[in-house]
């Protein structure tokens, strides 16, 4: 008998990928919002996130092992104009999930970010206080401790992760790659750092988190620390696409942008010590990429 795993903010392009990378181990509900979507081997179920008591009825409807709140504004413009929404979507609604789950006893994985700090610092480790540069970090550290608040045993995994997207939200890899096959120019960033991971990857290493029921703050990110631009000639190698339409370009001489971290690079090395293994790079990560694509895997989001 599989367990079984519902995702929230499942139209989503992190819950899309994790729903395929997990559904031959679990069975895997997506809570959606509006979007209807139709996923073969995934169930699919309309949860309103703004009612604790409505989130209750559903879980003990559906009775997770486990819920995965991947729901957000991740928009780091839309928060800006909007700060009230991104609070409610990205705190608010958070906090729902969490005592919903700590009511029933449930498992939670509550997806944070890696914009939450200055960005002065490369590959912060999960001691670091946070230190959030725009409404976007600010609601998503106001989240981490919410929702931790509310549900001492869950798991904060901090990431900044790709993968392939529907055709209504492209993913970072996906405008990499549309750009390199169609010959459009494309500037990427040459003073923006993190640490990428294939949500595939990241996916398995939250399912042996709460395997060996840990909780507090993860960062569940990729072994390397690579500008943008990098990440763009990565995927130009990886894909054996012809190199040139990819520009370097620079934070620092786009002023009207809202204002970002430089710098986003996490530190993996507490999940490495507790899984006792690495997380894996950006070369193999992006194999895997283009092994989706050659499998099918990427088709059945794309066509979404």
């Amino acid at each position: 008998m599989k367990k079984t795993v519902l995702i929230t903010g499942g139209s989503g392009l992190l819950a899309l990928n994790w729903a395929l990378a997990t559904r031959d181990q679990y069975s895997v509900t997506l809570g959606l919002h509006k979007r209807k979507i139709s996923l073969a081997g995934v169930e699919t179920r309309q949860i309103d996130l703004e009612s604790v008591d409505h989130l209750i009825r559903e879980f003990e409807t559906v009775r997770p092992q486990s819920v995965i709140h991947t729901a957000g504004l991740t928009n780091v413009e839309e928060c800006e104009a909007r700060p009230d929404l991104a609070r409610h979507v990205n705190v608010d609604l958070a906090a729902n999930v969490a005592q919903a789950c700590a009511k029933l006893g449930l498992s939670l994985v509550h997806i944070s970010t890696d914009h939450l700090f200055a960005g002065d610092i490369p590959l912060v480790d999960e001691m670091q206080p946070a230190a959030p540069r725009n409404v976007y970090g600010r609601t998503k550290a106001e989240a981490e401790v919410r929702v931790l608040e509310a549900h001492a045993g869950a798991l904060v995994i901090r990431t900044n992760f790709y993968g392939w997207g529907p055709s209504y939200r492209c993913s970072f890899s996906d405008v990499i790659v549309g750009a390199l096959r169609s010959g459009k120019e494309l500037t990427l960033f040459k003073d923006v750092f993190y640490t990428p991971i294939l949500i595939e990857t990241a996916a398995q290493a939250v399912h042996d988190l709460i395997g060996l029921k840990a909780n507090g703050i993860f960062h569940v990110v990729g072994g390397e620390r690579i500008s943008k631009y990098e990440f763009g000639l990565k995927i130009t190698e990886g894909f054996s696409l012809a190199p040139g339409v990819i520009k370097p370009g620079f934070l620092a001489d786009r002023p009207e942008l809202v204002r970002r971290p430089q710098d986003m690079s996490l530190s993996n090395q507490k999940v490495c010590r507790l899984l006792g293994r690495k997380l894996g790079g950006i070369t193999e990560h992006i194999a895997r990429l283009l092994q989706q694509e050659q499998t099918g895997v990427a088709k059945e989001i794309q066509e979404l």
